[in-house]
This record gives structure tokens, sequence and C-alpha cells, in this order.
């Protein structure tokens, strides 16, 4: 879509838990590094030109199958404009954003130039695309706070250790199993499977399994907010 010498593009900020098996699960972002000026070598988020026959959200799914082979997303929305004059040299672009979720522990096929970086460690990053992900991040944690927007980091079944890794990445800071499970189910948000988790190597009584009530994006209390431990 252009306007006399404006363009359209739509790019990603597609998360998702990676290293969950791991001590220290980390909130990863999707980039790919460009081979080409301006800014060869730099780290830029999936996307590009919205064509003038399809609206936003089906260029951004067109754009994630095409070029990172990344076609299955839990959950994907339209987040901000941004448009600065000078955001990108040459003709003036404004680039709208989506936050995209994939759930651990899928393993989405990715080309030689494109990996998932932790948001906590950053690469250089092109043009503006360093304070996108900063402001997709932001919504996300805001999201998980008053939303089910859980469901689509977590994997189907999962026990509360899971869970509690998921929101301590997402979030940034350690959340207490005990709690997030308190509150999650006081909202209708997660529910018991009625199934444990296998034994593990060191014996003890099997972890039950939850699920996420919904797969669907929904409100659950407008004004909750999840906080750091004081």
């Amino acid at each position: 879509m252009t306007n006399g010498n404006t363009a359209h593009e739509v790019l990603a900020v597609v998360f998702q838990v990676r290293r969950l098996d791991t001590p220290k699960p980390q909130l990863s972002v999707l980039l790919w590094e460009r081979a080409m000026d301006p800014q060869r070598g730099a780290w830029a988020l999936p996307g590009g030109s919205l064509r003038h026959d399809e609206d936003m959200t089906s260029s951004v799914r067109r754009q994630l199958a095409e070029k990172v082979d990344l076609r299955e997303i839990a959950h994907l929305e339209q987040l901000a404009v941004f448009s600065d004059p000078h955001r990108v040299p040459g003709a003036r672009t404004i680039a709208t954003t989506f936050l995209g979720l994939v759930p651990s522990p899928a393993t989405p096929e990715l080309p030689p130039d494109t990996r998932w970086h932790p948001v906590s460690a950053l690469p250089p990053m092109a043009f503006d695309h360093g304070p996108m992900v900063a402001h997709a991040h932001a919504r996300l944690v805001a999201k998980l706070s008053y939303t089910n927007i859980g469901f689509a980091l977590a994997p189907r079944e999962f026990a509360l250790s899971t869970l509690r890794d998921i929101y301590s990445a997402a979030l940034g800071y350690q959340v207490d199993a005990t709690n997030l499970q308190r509150v999650l189910a006081r909202r209708g948000v997660i529910t018991r499977t009625g199934t444990t988790a296998p034994a593990g190597r060191s014996g003890g009584r099997p972890a039950a399994l939850y699920r996420f009530t919904d797969s669907l994006l929904r409100v659950t209390d407008e004004f909750a907010a999840l906080r750091p431990p004081t």
C-alpha cells in the first residue's frame, strides 16, 4: 500500500520461551540477519511490504510463512504503528507491528539466516526494530496480567512448575508457582486435566497436569497487574 511516496510494511515480533528444559528458560524473539545494505549484518524482524491486494493480518501471515517457514502461531495480533519520517533510509515507510506467540516446546524449521535471540541480550538491531521488540515485550507483560494470553506460550498440558518458568521468563522476574496457580485458577484460566506427569528420576509424587481453559484470547481481570516480588 502506498500514498504518494509513502510505503507501508508489516513486521512481526514473534516470541517463544526457549530452553524450557534448563534451569534458565529465556523469552526469545525471532530475527533474521540482513545480507544487504543498508545495515548489512544487523538483525531485523521478519516481515516486508504490504501488497495492494491484502490486509495487514494476511500480509504478515504470508510473510512469516514465506520467509521463515513459521506457519503455526498460537496467537497473532496487531500492535502499533511506527511512522517517523526518517525511520528507514530512502522513501518514507510506515511500519505496523504484530505480536506473535509460539508455544513451547514447538521447534519450527528456520532458514540459515534466521535465529531465536534472548530478549534480554539482543544483537545489533536494524533501524528501529529494537524499540519495536521492547514495545511488544511490554505489551506481552501487561497482557499476562489481565488476560489468558499464557495459553499461546505454554504446552497443551503442563505442570505448575513449567507454567511458573514460562511466566517468569516472559515477565522477567521470578514467579511463585503456588500464587500463580491460585490467581489463574480463581479467574478460570487454567484447570486440572485429571492426569499427572511421568515420574522423574528422583522419584517423588508425580506432578498434577493442568491446561488452559481457552485457546482464544480473553480478558480475565481488566484491572489486574502481576508485579515482581518486593
